[in-house]
């Protein structure tokens, strides 16, 4: 029984992020019908504004300790953030111990920025192009993005810590019975998912409960109705647009702790984000959800060490199998739409 609690928690950490990025998938595709294959790479981009602020928090400049000497008995020069000189150096330790958060702040301006540039400068005009050429046209700005990373910050991942009162692990052994040590599980993956499930639903209470919302929903339904009742549908999908954009960036501050960011990594989850998608249902933010944790935690199981003896590798292809099963099954997916993508 721990053993199934622990990869369920495993499991739901995986999916939190499968479902984030499915989501904002979703929308777009939802919205716009648009096929983004760059979507990765905002979640990458997302992990490099923490890695970005991170960086800026820790900018130094040489100061004399007067208090310290070299072996000759000189004065050292020490580096000291300029953050200490701003804010003192017990806030501004605290700064820069809680950069990934505080990134938060920073990542959702710029990846709304970011969002509304790819949609006005490039995706609107393929609107109403085929949806091989939108996958084409969006993975090549993905590959130029993944460049882009690459060229500034390196090929080598980038180390960015969790906040200290995070980097411990849960006993849920004691918590649920067990004895103790038996379920350890790190906080911050604790948090990711709790901070998944928050984002999931501000998004789902956002088109749900607001007339802002509403439209959007109404317009994904039928768009051309909305438009002849003088509502300009088009701007607010390209809202929707930096929206899921924002999505997509958060998922990746967040998962930096978890993950240390690298340029290709927007490309290891794009693929199977869209796994996710497909068997969700194109077009259903509910069915991308559950798909997106579902997947995640058959993953985890799968990657039990007994399950790899029985079947070696079942853990590399699990998503895809059942892909495959349900698609044949139920070819528009869990909670796929009737029409959509079947013209």
């Amino acid at each position: 029984m721990d053993q199934i609690i622990l990869q369920i928690l495993n499991g739901l950490d995986k999916g939190s992020a499968y479902a984030l990025i499915a989501l904002g998938l979703t929308l777009i595709f939802g919205t716009l019908g648009v096929v983004n294959f760059a979507h990765g790479a905002l979640f990458m981009m997302g992990s490099f504004v923490a890695v970005t602020v991170s960086k800026l928090l820790t900018l130094s400049h040489k100061v004399v300790d007067e208090t310290r000497t070299d072996f000759l008995g000189n004065p050292l020069q020490v580096d000291v953030p300029y953050i200490y000189d701003w804010f003192g150096e017990a806030a501004g330790n605290v700064m820069i111990d809680w950069a990934v958060p505080i990134s938060i702040l920073f990542a959702i301006p710029i990846m709304i920025g970011i969002g509304f540039a790819m949609e006005r400068g490039l995706i609107k005009h393929f609107y109403k192009r085929p949806h091989a050429d939108q996958i084409l046209v969006t993975f090549g700005l993905a590959i130029v993005l993944q460049e882009v990373i690459k060229y500034f910050y390196g090929a080598n991942p980038i180390p960015t810590p969790a906040p200290e009162a995070f980097t411990g692990s849960f006993d849920f052994g004691v918590a649920f019975g067990f004895d103790p040590n038996a379920i350890i599980y790190p906080y911050w993956r604790l948090v990711y998912f709790f901070f998944s499930v928050v984002v999931i639903g501000a998004v789902f209470a956002f088109l749900q409960f607001t007339t802002f919302g509403m439209v959007v929903r109404a317009g994904m339904a039928d768009r051309e109705t909305v438009g002849l009742l003088g509502i300009d549908i088009d701007k607010r999908f390209t809202i929707m647009f930096g929206i899921a954009a924002a999505v997509a960036g958060l998922a990746g501050v967040m998962y930096t702790p978890i993950l240390s960011p690298n340029y290709h990594m927007g490309m290891d989850f794009l693929v199977l984000s869209f796994v996710v998608v497909v068997v969700g249902g194109m077009g259903s933010l509910p069915g991308a959800v559950l798909a997106g944790f579902l997947l995640g935690v058959l993953e985890s199981f799968a990657s039990m060490p007994w399950v790899i003896d029985i079947a070696p590798g079942i853990n590399q292809i699990i998503i895809y199998l059942v892909a495959i099963i349900i698609l044949l099954t139920r070819p528009r997916g869990l909670m796929g739409r009737k029409g959509v993508m079947e013209d």
